[in-house]
């Protein structure tokens, strides 16, 4: 483009607040790269569960609700599962609810499936062989102290035992995370033992809240996840068979909602970037209304004024834009496995398209008004300050 130069030097003629407004811009799609990501990720969750090699399956309408222990037999005959495990959320407290932590009761051959974690065979069989025992991931045992041996006063928030309750557990096994990146998160966690669970709790009885099941071959994961829903068809407790991801955030989604959340924060931050970026082109252009007076008097027309003054609008938009959404593009793979899924490691193609729909949009917004000033600009009035 012939004027490109021209562009550029009107848009860092004040260089301090071109690069403040560019500073606002960065941050406001660097916001939205990463919010919209999730909010993407949040709704194509679990479309397809093709090429998993570990599936959950869990009750299809909601994931407080229960299925039926008797379920696990049936799973174990469908072709292509080589084995099958379940556990059942109990959401005890440790002394003060501040100090909530994932904890729930598991089948014994939980560890079997959990490959990512390492714990000593004989505390598997230790808690395996204990009724009351428990099993805790490192980073938890770090954070309150515990050893092999100690007593952990579990309080219960749902389920009651006896009346009670207090949950006391032994603590016989200490896990590692082999995932060194997603080791403090999946580290915080208690499993105790379901049947203890089942026999004591006062209220719910041969219930799980998900299997945890294991294929032969990934390639298998649409056809097995069809043959285990099609068990359960028309009955009270039909399933829904997904991804240990999809699984996770469709966690998420009973507290809130993750789309509205995000489209009002995002609603938010580019109101005030229409404000902030209007006002920084309006009084740029207002402080060169003698060049703008000088060009037409050299010849150019209304329409490359015009033309010029949307260009550079666009232009701002532009680099803060994509300088914003690169960013998030960097730290997206950097802090995903950290989140056990629940932050995709990359921006989806759909956050890129609205983005570059967003910069487009935004940038002629703010230019309009500037840009029309500058085309109706009168030569005369302009040079006599008028």
């Amino acid at each position: 483009m012939k004027y490109f130069s021209l562009i550029w030097a009107q848009l860092f003629r004040s260089r301090t607040r071109t690069l403040f407004t560019l500073l606002s811009i960065v941050t406001a799609f660097l916001l939205f790269g990463m919010l919209d990501s999730v909010r993407v990720a949040f709704a194509s969750g679990g479309s397809s569960v093709a090429g998993a090699n570990r599936l959950i399956v869990g009750s299809r309408l909601s994931i407080t609700q229960t299925i039926p222990i008797r379920l696990e037999s049936q799973i174990r005959q469908v072709e292509g599962v080589s084995d099958v495990t379940y556990a059942m959320w109990f959401g005890g407290i440790y002394q003060d609810p501040k100090n909530f932590f994932p904890n729930f009761s598991v089948a014994p051959n939980y560890f079997d499936l959990m490959t990512e974690f390492e714990i000593p065979q004989e505390q598997v069989e230790a808690f395996r062989n204990t009724r009351t025992g428990a099993i805790v991931g490192e980073s938890l045992a770090k954070q309150f102290g515990w050893k092999i041996g100690d007593t952990i006063p579990l309080q219960a928030t749902i389920f009651p035992r006896g009346g009670s309750n207090d949950w006391p557990l032994q603590l016989v096994g200490i896990f590692k995370s082999k995932n060194t990146a997603t080791a403090d998160n999946e580290e915080r966690q208690l499993m105790m033992n379901w049947k203890y669970f089942d026999e004591s709790n006062d209220y719910i009885k041969n219930q799980v809240s998900w299997y945890t099941v294991r294929l032969d071959n990934p390639d298998h994961a649409s056809r097995v996840a069809q043959a285990i829903d099609a068990l359960s068809a028309n009955s009270d407790h039909e399933t829904r068979t997904q991804t240990e991801s999809a699984f996770q955030q469709a966690f998420i989604k009973q507290f809130a909602d993750i789309g509205l959340i995000v489209t009002s924060i995002m609603g938010a931050v580019f109101f005030t970037l229409l404000l902030l970026t209007g006002n920084t082109m309006a009084q740029a252009v207002r402080e060169r209304v003698p060049e703008l007076a000088t060009l037409k008097t050299l010849g150019f027309t209304d329409g490359t004024m015009l033309m010029l003054v949307m260009v550079e609008s666009v232009l701002l938009v532009g680099l803060g834009g994509a300088i914003g959404l690169g960013l998030a593009a960097a730290a997206l793979p950097v802090m995903a496995p950290k989140t056990m899924g629940l932050l995709p490691p990359s921006v989806p193609l759909q956050t890129w398209g609205m983005g570059l729909g967003l910069i487009v949009a935004i940038g002629l917004v703010v230019g309009v008004l500037p840009a029309l000033r500058a085309k109706r600009l009168k030569i005369v009035d302009a040079l006599a300050g008028r």
